[in-house]
């Protein structure tokens, strides 16, 4: 993913072209700007976004408290099979039934 951020940040019209006129070492010097001053593109906006809200949530919360990576989006993650999302289905009811059954 390295490779299309930083095509992105650069304005390049491809990956593909960007990496053709462009020597390993500069790649290389890139990818050390990026370690030292974070993620470029929307990722990096991503971040700084979770940041504010965890601040307005730990601020409005008395209980729980919130860290950048509460709200920080996940956009590559798999969809959940048919089983998983079943097995998750019957672990959020779990304590709903068992307070009916004992409630009463």
């Amino acid at each position: 993913m390295f490779y299309f951020r930083l095509a992105g940040h650069l304005g390049a019209p491809s990956v593909q072209k960007m990496l053709a006129g462009m020597p390993s070492s500069e790649l290389a010097e890139w990818m050390a700007v990026e370690k030292i001053t974070g993620p470029f593109g929307s990722r990096r906006g991503d971040i700084q976004a979770a940041i504010i809200a965890a601040v307005v949530a730990n601020a409005n919360s008395a209980k729980k408290r919130f860290t950048a990576k509460d709200f920080i989006p996940v956009w590559d993650k798999r969809p959940k099979t048919p089983e998983e999302l079943w097995k998750a289905a019957q672990a959020a009811f779990r304590p709903v039934a068992r307070e009916q059954l004992t409630d009463p």
